[in-house]
């Protein structure tokens, strides 16, 4: 059949059409927002953290500085506790410090996606202040390479600007537009193997490359190269280096660097429940592709809310209400960690159906699309965990230790 030319002129108007429908979509995925100098100036556009954070599902991470939950424990919760952690010392293991005064400090992590975050303030060097989209307000202290980084911004007049750490004072995050004129790069997307399975998802290479225009550094018998991520089709993980395939087809040996060898820091893949961050020694291959449309924008990240569901106790009690999880988490944003092996998993609450403690160890978490996971390695899944506390309407919470609970089924 010959195609006439008025069709083929409709079917490529179509294809660009779809083309730049699917760029949009991809741009508002992208964190975007005004960062503000402590003279005064203002500077708006595509922000990405330091060398990594660029999109709305990634993760800024600190350390809570302070925990109030504490307050609505008893004197015998709080003294079983101090019994049940000075039991796990003479195991090598401490998860609450004690002062002369028998009272406890313990160190809570904060971990929120960026499309979570309505404002950061940079108090001191190593303290900001976190406004929340739902209102809320956290005073999070330095624990990651988050805080002190540079900040980059694709300003729509000047183009990329850096400012470091000590120059700001806050940002701002908005909605990003529809369409961004300039921009730092497109996400890398696309299927990791590993040996536990498969995940498809954005991609933040050894834990840092995360767009088209970051480049893959490793040593071919020829010399150098440097190449664009843009232009890969895949990496496979060789003896002492990697098998690369560009997106025209050519195949090369890379060896020499930590983008290709055993020094990778591993690979993460952000899925629609979470974050996995697969060690090199359990990578195989990653196998890039053009990313879907149904991304997550800052607007999705709006309906920020409480945790609540029902708690079953081996007893047989049950305690339906508001959930303040291992004393700490109380929002749906908030993480749950575990690992399986070496595979870690970071999954928001508001991804989680149940949580059945398996062992001391171990527990099997259900997701809401389905997957379920057995994890451990951590406190919020395993024995370490402080309990939960459940407001089941009226007077003070129940709190329930974590051995005593049955299971835990998320609304």
């Amino acid at each position: 059949m010959v195609m006439n030319s008025k069709l083929k002129t409709t079917l490529f108007s179509i294809c660009l059409m779809a083309a730049s429908i699917l760029t949009q979509a991809q741009d508002q995925a992208l964190i975007y927002g005004k960062v503000n100098t402590i003279d005064g100036d203002s500077y708006e556009g595509q922000i990405r953290w330091g060398k990594e954070e660029a999109f709305w599902t990634d993760i800024f991470n600190g350390n809570k500085e302070e925990n109030e939950n504490y307050r609505y424990l008893t004197r015998d919760d709080r003294n079983e506790l101090r019994d049940r952690q000075r039991n796990r010392r003479s195991w090598g293991n401490s998860w609450i410090s004690w002062n002369s005064n028998s009272d406890w400090e313990t160190t809570h992590e904060f971990q929120a996606r960026f499309g979570d975050i309505k404002m950061l303030e940079i108090d001191r060097r190593s303290e900001v202040k976190l406004t929340m989209r739902n209102g809320e307000e956290f005073y999070v202290s330095d624990g990651s390479n988050d805080f002190g980084t540079e900040i980059h911004v694709m300003d729509a007049e000047l183009g990329k600007t850096s400012f470091k750490w000590s120059r700001i004072e806050s940002i701002e995050f908005m909605d990003t537009p529809n369409s961004l004129q300039d921009k730092m790069g497109e996400p890398l997307y696309g299927t990791v193997e590993f040996y536990g399975g498969e995940y498809t998802g954005f991609i933040q290479w050894d834990h840092d490359e995360r767009l088209s225009t970051d480049i893959l550094d490793g040593d071919t018998r020829d010399g150098d190269m440097k190449i664009e991520f843009g232009k890969l089709a895949s990496i496979e993980r060789d003896r002492g280096g990697s098998n690369v395939v560009t997106a025209s087809g050519r195949e090369l040996y890379l060896r020499g660097s930590n983008d290709v060898n055993s020094g990778n820091r591993g690979i993460i893949v952000t899925t629609d429940f979470g974050r996995i961050d697969i060690p090199w020694r359990e990578f195989k291959k990653v196998t890039f592709q053009s990313a879907p449309s149904s991304f997550k924008k800052y607007s999705d990240f709006a309906n920020l809310s409480e945790i609540s569901g029902t708690v079953s106790t081996v007893d047989g009690g049950e305690f339906k209400g508001k959930i303040i999880y291992d004393l700490d988490e109380e929002y749906t944003f908030e993480m749950l960690q575990g690992n399986d092996d070496d595979v870690k998993y970071i999954i928001p609450f508001e991804s989680v159906k149940t949580i059945t403690p398996k062992n001391y160890d171990y527990s099997q978490v259900e997701l809401k699309n389905g997957e379920t996971l057995t994890i451990g390695g951590a406190r919020d899944v395993s024995e370490d965990n402080a309990g939960v506390l459940v407001f089941t309407g009226g007077g003070d919470p129940e709190f329930i230790l974590w051995e005593d609970i049955k299971e835990i089924r998320l609304d």
